[in-house]
């Protein structure tokens, strides 16, 4: 037997703990052991001085090949990030309920009265108790029982602000809160930990890898367990939904996996799409393209008429109450304002921003992120209670609509409870997905005593040799292109890349010595 034939995967492990191997079909790849591969592919002899090799044989086989040695190393190198990203994501899901547990005595009012005192005496008792910096916005309460929120801008705070929470019906200040766009400090602790494990702008690199690769790793998996449900298990759906419950070892751990995986294919490319829709580096690439096709929200003049420096509000945080104001307004302009857009038809909860300057109209925004979501904005001029400018959510692109809904429901917040539910439903599956996918190479591990190792063998190298031309032609542009579109997993396989072909050198280098 030459060097290179022992190189080949060897199924090794037995389930029962003996050493004889398991079927061919078993093998750590989950294909048929070919009868004379290498580690670089088929060969015509054995290696040795003056032997002939032939050129690998191409073959649409290869492409299954490669597809699970990248799914394998993906899972092994990847999964770490993915299991922390699910972590955090179901811890971030629940933040609704935890607010309401750790700030419900800001957050809630003790007794729902019959009508809603006026914005300007809510104001001025919640300056009285905090007369620091100026007010930046308002944001009525979204259900008759929760407070009004008289958003401070407090230079000392930075990009934070400070909340003021007052009772509507008595104009009673409940507390206050050092809150980031509208966030609780528990959410925003929560929302760091999920986004960049609060290391900041470096740590949302793991974040970006465990979205760009996921949706990569989901759809190799998928083709791997739907093709070979065809070809090895039944031709049904119950062969590719349901694990199988007779099976054992590795074979039954297998089952498992890849139908949970099958299961949350669609919420994991959903997540996947939506979390690098505001990443770093791919964000940037996807704000590029909604300028490119002008699918961005289109912007609220705030100018008024005859003004001589028009401003436009361009902010995507608008419904948070994140903005500034040079000095407190009148706090009977905010009624003005709420009169006149309600008037103009904005229900629900709303933001009400003060003008920036004596040039500019003021603000007001719905804030309904529960479907059906109301986005409506108008531009109040308050002196007069004119609407200046308007906004309707119905007016948006389809990708701007997609990418904000997108949003909502990536973070549990678009269908309510039931959002929350279902991402924390996938949570705990991809949690599952990923311990069966080590346990395998744990249970694929070579136990027999002349080869024993902790975790079993990768998949064999050297499938895109062998791969045919069309898919080289067509395949390598694209991964190109993906790799643009996606920065960081351009990044990462090239990376892989590297340091397989300098593995791979190293150990030729070795079995010529």
């Amino acid at each position: 037997m030459s060097r290179r034939t022992e190189e080949i995967p060897q199924n090794d492990h037995d389930p029962t703990g003996t050493a004889q191997g398991e079927p061919d079909g078993d093998r750590p790849d989950g294909l048929a052991k070919p009868a004379a591969a290498t580690a670089e592919g088929p060969v015509a002899a054995a290696d040795g001085p003056g032997s002939d090799r032939q050129r690998p044989a191409r073959s649409w086989e290869a492409v299954r090949h490669l597809l699970v040695r990248l799914h394998f190393y993906a899972g092994v190198l990847v999964a770490p990030f993915l299991l922390v990203a699910a972590l955090t994501g179901l811890a971030y899901t629940f933040t609704p309920q935890l607010d309401q547990l750790l700030y419900g005595d800001q957050l809630r009012v003790e007794r729902v009265g019959d009508a809603p005192r006026p914005l300007a005496e809510q104001i001025a008792a919640a300056r009285a108790a905090y007369p620091e910096g100026t007010v930046a916005s308002v944001v009525t309460p979204p259900d008759p029982e929760d407070t009004t929120r008289v958003v401070l801008a407090v230079p000392e705070l930075g990009e934070k602000q400070r909340t003021v929470f007052v009772d509507p019906y008595t104009a009673e200040v409940r507390g206050e809160l050092t809150t980031w766009f509208g966030s609780t400090p528990l959410t925003t602790w929560l929302d760091d930990l999920h986004r960049n494990l609060n290391l900041g702008e470096t740590g949302r690199l793991y974040s970006e890898v465990a979205a760009s690769w996921l949706g990569v790793t989901v759809l190799g998996g998928l083709v791997l367990w739907l093709g070979r449900s065809r070809g090895q298990r039944a031709k049904s759906a119950r062969g590719a939904l349901l694990p199988d419950r007779k099976a054992r070892g590795v074979r039954r751990t297998r089952s498992w996996h890849a139908a949970t995986g099958v299961w949350l294919a669609l919420a994991l490319l959903f997540l996947s799409a939506t979390g690098l829709t505001w990443s770093n580096y791919a964000g940037e690439r996807f704000g590029r393209l909604l300028d490119a096709v002008n699918g961005t929200a289109p912007a609220l003049d705030t100018a008024l008429p005859g003004a001589e420096a028009p401003v436009e509000d361009h902010s995507d945080h608008a419904g948070h109450g994140g903005g500034e104001a040079t000095a407190d307004a009148d706090p009977a302009d905010f009624d003005a304002a709420l009169t006149a857009a309600r008037d103009a038809g904005l229900g629900g909860t709303v933001v009400v921003t003060p003008a920036a300057d004596a040039a500019s109209a003021w603000t007001v925004a719905q804030n309904d992120t529960v479907w059906p979501v109301h986005y409506d904005r108008v531009a109040v001029d308050a002196s007069s209670g004119e609407i200046t400018s308007r906004t309707y959510w119905a007016d948006h692109p389809a990708l701007s609509k997609l990418s904000k809904l997108g949003v909502q429901g990536h973070m549990g917040v678009l269908f309510g409870v039931v959002n929350q539910i279902v991402l924390g439903l996938v949570a705990l599956g991809l949690t599952a997905v990923i311990v069966w996918g080590y346990r395998m190479w744990w249970q694929r591990r070579p136990t027999r005593a002349d080869r024993r190792a902790l975790v079993g063998r990768a998949p064999e190298r050297g499938a895109w040799r062998r791969l045919p031309l069309p898919v080289l032609v067509l395949g390598i542009p694209a991964v190109i292109a993906l790799g643009w579109a996606l920065p960081v997993l351009g990044v990462t396989l090239t990376g892989f890349l590297v340091v397989d072909v300098v593995v791979g050198a190293v150990r030729r280098q070795r079995r010529t010595a």
